[in-house]
């Protein structure tokens, strides 16, 4: 039976442009199409797979999925989830568009558009699984596969907020997808963040030059309005520490056995990150 895109999705049409040739795509039966013919599936959990060539393996795998829906729906991190919202949605104009660029499972999108009544959200994610989560976690949240290394499958300007939370960065789309007055919502972690699990074994460290290589990749396209610094002490179960390192990069190099084994684990950990709103140049 053909899929039909579900009514996030069709909020987009206008919007999306197919990858290969940058033309309109319209619904045809259970995928969207160009006047070219170039086709995309439409994939029955309800996001568009819009990839083409050589396939991003850098997405996240099932079980690194299932670690962060389960740890995000703990509340966690509830408190970086509403200082993106505000960000996105405080000092301007009410937004109608948000793209989330790396969304994984839609949490901070959705916390954008529970704030924001009527706005339609748009995760864009290397991972399928992800997409499965994104799609469902709100009703306006639509969701296409994407890599974003490269350009975007949006037209030029429609965009009033691009939210990056802990995700790869492409400033030269994020500008290009935004409107003159739109809003890039950029969260990374600080030093200080997760500290606590950093002795673990084959744990990713922080590079110390991370927020100068950020400002220096951003500056040519963007400036800084507003940063906010979220940081507070957060208790954790044994299953909080295997969520929190199973949904990171941490978990490619952890075993999941050796760190259940663990019995040091800390009881608690610093979530520390910086959000920044910044404006286009």
């Amino acid at each position: 039976m053909p899929v039909s895109p579900r009514p996030a999705l069709e909020q987009f049409l206008d919007l999306l442009r197919c990858p290969t040739c940058r033309a309109r795509v319209h619904p045809d039966g259970g995928a969207l199409r160009c006047p070219a013919g170039h086709t995309f599936d439409i994939a029955r959990h309800g996001y568009v797979s819009l990839l083409t060539g050589s396939r991003a393996t850098s997405g996240d795998d099932a079980p690194m999925v299932r670690a962060r829906a389960r740890f995000l729906s703990t509340g966690g991190y509830e408190p970086i989830r509403r200082a993106v919202a505000r960000l996105a949605s405080g000092d301007m104009p009410v937004p109608d568009t948000v793209v989330d660029a790396g969304c994984g499972t839609g949490y901070y999108l959705a916390g954008v558009l529970d704030q924001v009544p009527g706005a339609r959200g748009l995760g864009l994610d290397t991972s399928a699984r992800a997409l499965r989560f994104a799609v469902r976690a709100h009703e306006r949240t639509a969701g296409a596969t994407w890599d974003i290394f490269r350009p975007f499958p949006l037209a030029d300007g429609v965009a009033d907020v691009v939210l990056d939370v802990f995700a790869p960065r492409n400033p030269a789309e994020f500008r290009r997808v935004l409107r003159p007055s739109g809003r890039l919502i950029v969260v990374r972690p600080t030093g200080r963040h997760l500290a606590e699990l950093r002795g673990l074994p084959a744990m990713v460290t922080i590079d110390p030059a991370k927020e100068q290589r950020l400002h220096q990749a951003l500056n040519p396209c963007f400036e800084a309005v507003v940063t906010e610094r979220v940081e507070y002490a957060m208790p954790l179960t044994r299953q909080h520490v295997l969520d929190l390192v199973g949904m990171t990069p941490s978990a490619r190099h952890q075993i999941p056995a050796d760190l259940a084994g663990n019995a040091c684990l800390p009881g608690h950990v610093t979530v520390s990150v910086l959000a920044t709103a910044f404006r286009a140049r």
